[in-house]
C-alpha cells in the first residue's frame, strides 16, 4: 500500500506513527467521516491530546470536537479560576458540546467524613454542594460527582451507611431545585482506593433508593467496577433506574478501551441499545505516550464505537 493511502485516515492529519492503527483507521474512515460524531457522548479530559492541540484550553477542545467527541469532562472545574470557567462555557456553547462531571466538595481519602456522621463535616460537604450549584450554572453541567469518603472502622456499616444518606439527603435538598444531580461514585478497594466507604453497585442502588431523589444517581465507572465485583453488564441493568453518568478505563492498567480484558464494544453497544443519551467519562490514561498515543486513543474510541 502506498504511503499516501497511509494518511488517508481521516483521523488527524498529523504525525502518524502506527501502521496497525493506520490501517483500522483506514478501513473505518470507509463508514465515517473525520469528525463524525460518535454514536455515544464520550467526555475526553483536558490533557488528553495537548500534543496536536497545544496546552491552551479552548485549543484543546476544539480539537476535541475535530475528532467527533461530543462532550467534556473536567473533574478540576470547579477549582479552576472564574475566567477560565467562562471561557470553557462559552466555547462549548458555540459547539454544542455537552459538559460532564466535576467534583463538588472536598474528598476525604484518609479518614472518615459523611460516613461518620460527624456534624461539622457534614456541613461541610452540604456547603460545597451549595457552591457548586453556581459553578455547574456557570459552565451549564447537569452532573457534579459525590464521593463519600473513607470507611469509618469503628462502626458497623448500617449506622454508617445511615449517616450518608442523611448527607446526602440534604444535598439532594439543595439541588432539586436546580434540576442538578450528584453522581455517587464507587470505588475499586484494590488498585486505587482502599479503605473508601463507596465500593460497590449495589451498595450505591440501595443507598440512591434510601435517599429517593431525583438529584442522587450512581456513576457507574466500568474500570473500579470490573476490579470490584466485574459482571458489569447485569449490574448495568439491574441499577439502570439510579444510573445518571458511566465513566470509562480499561483494566488493568486504566487506559483506553481495548488495551485491558473488559470487551467495550460489548459494553458500549449494551448501553446505547439501553437508550442512554448521557456522557461517558474518559477518565483514564493514554497507553502510550506523545501523539503516538493520543491517535491511539482516537483510533480505539473509534473502533468500540462501531457496533452499528
Amino acid at each position: 500500500m502506498k504511503r499516501r493511502q497511509f494518511i488517508k485516515t481521516g483521523l488527524i492529519t498529523s504525525s502518524l506513527p502506527f501502521a496497525g492503527s493506520l490501517l483500522w483507521a483506514n478501513s473505518l474512515n470507509q463508514k465515517t467521516k473525520k469528525g463524525a460524531p460518535f454514536n455515544l457522548l464520550y467526555a475526553p479530559h483536558f490533557g488528553m491530546f495537548t500534543h496536536h492541540s497545544g496546552k491552551d484550553l479552548i485549543d484543546q477542545i476544539q480539537f476535541m470536537y475535530d475528532q467527533g467527541f461530543r462532550a467534556l469532562e473536567d473533574n478540576r472545574m470547579k477549582d479552576r479560576p472564574l475566567s477560565d470557567q467562562e471561557r470553557i462555557a462559552t466555547k462549548m456553547n458555540q459547539l454544542d458540546m455537552t459538559m460532564g462531571v466535576f467534583v463538588a466538595h472536598k474528598i476525604y481519602w484518609n479518614k472518615p467524613n459523611l460516613a461518620n456522621g460527624d456534624k461539622d463535616l457534614q456541613n461541610e460537604f452540604v456547603d460545597h454542594i451549595r457552591e457548586s450549584v453556581e459553578v455547574a450554572k456557570r459552565v451549564n453541567a447537569k452532573w457534579m460527582t459525590v464521593v463519600p469518603g473513607h470507611v469509618d472502622l469503628g462502626q458497623e456499616m448500617g449506622y454508617q451507611t445511615a449517616n450518608v444518606v442523611e448527607a446526602l439527603r440534604r444535598a439532594s435538598a439543595i439541588l432539586e431545585p436546580h434540576g442538578l444531580i450528584m453522581v455517587l461514585e464507587p470505588l475499586n478497594w484494590w488498585a486505587n482506593h482502599a479503605g473508601q466507604f463507596l465500593s460497590e453497585i449495589p451498595q450505591a442502588y440501595e443507598i440512591c433508593r434510601a435517599v429517593d431523589s431525583p438529584s442522587c444517581k450512581i456513576l457507574f465507572d466500568i474500570y473500579h467496577q470490573q476490579i470490584t465485583e466485574g459482571n458489569i453488564i447485569p449490574n448495568i441493568d439491574k441499577s439502570w433506574d439510579e444510573i445518571a453518568y458511566f465513566q470509562v478505563g480499561d483494566n488493568p492498567g486504566r487506559k483506553e478501551p481495548t488495551t485491558g480484558e473488559i470487551n467495550y464494544m460489548n459494553v458500549f453497544k449494551h448501553i446505547y441499545d439501553k437508550g442512554y443519551k448521557g456522557v461517558l467519562g474518559m477518565e483514564h490514561g493514554n497507553s502510550k505516550s506523545g501523539k503516538a498515543g493520543e491517535l491511539a486513543v482516537i483510533v480505539a474510541y473509534r473502533k468500540v464505537d462501531s457496533f452499528k
